[in-house]
């Protein structure tokens, strides 16, 4: 007899895991009918989700769906991002010096030569060429030329214009 329940519960077992995959299956597949990068898009594409589709103009286009996963690692991957600026920023501050009188901000303006910067930094982070142009976008630094590249342009100058926040 006890061969019998032992069996049981691995027929039960098995079978929970047999319905819990087909589950998984059944709910990918629903999900790969709006993944844009799906291969098997062609005749899995619902009705629905052919009227859900968005266009170029329209709001959210190019644009993770709402509460997803995807919206939450470019959300954290900004924030990140945003404190390797700050910090870069308070290097900048902290190893800078200060010039002129900054206009009508009362405050000077801080400067600091690429390689200066660079050999202070490449300790905190290896990504320093790539958070100043980031800073440079948001219009917190200036400096000459499109990209700095170590050795070449050491001397450039790094012009803090502002702080983060």
């Amino acid at each position: 007899m006890e061969n019998n329940d032992d069996r049981t519960v691995c027929v039960t077992s098995v079978k929970g895991l047999k319905d819990n995959w087909q589950r998984w299956s059944n709910e990918h597949q629903e999900y790969q009918k709006d993944n844009p990068f799906s291969n098997d898009r062609g005749a899995m594409v619902s009705a629905t989700a052919q009227q859900q589709r968005l266009q170029r103009d329209q709001d959210g286009y190019g644009r993770p769906q709402e509460g997803s996963l995807t919206e939450q690692r470019g959300q954290d991957a900004h924030i990140h991002i945003s404190r390797e600026v700050e910090e870069l920023c308070q290097v900048i501050r902290d190893i800078g010096e200060s010039c002129g009188d900054g206009g009508s901000e009362e405050r000077p303006v801080v400067t600091v030569e690429f390689g200066k910067l660079f050999e202070h930094y490449v300790n905190i982070s290896n990504k320093v060429v790539g958070i100043l142009l980031r800073a440079r976008k948001q219009g917190l630094v200036s400096f000459e030329g499109e990209m700095l590249w170590q050795g070449q342009d050491d001397r450039v100058l790094i012009t803090l214009l502002q702080s983060p926040g």
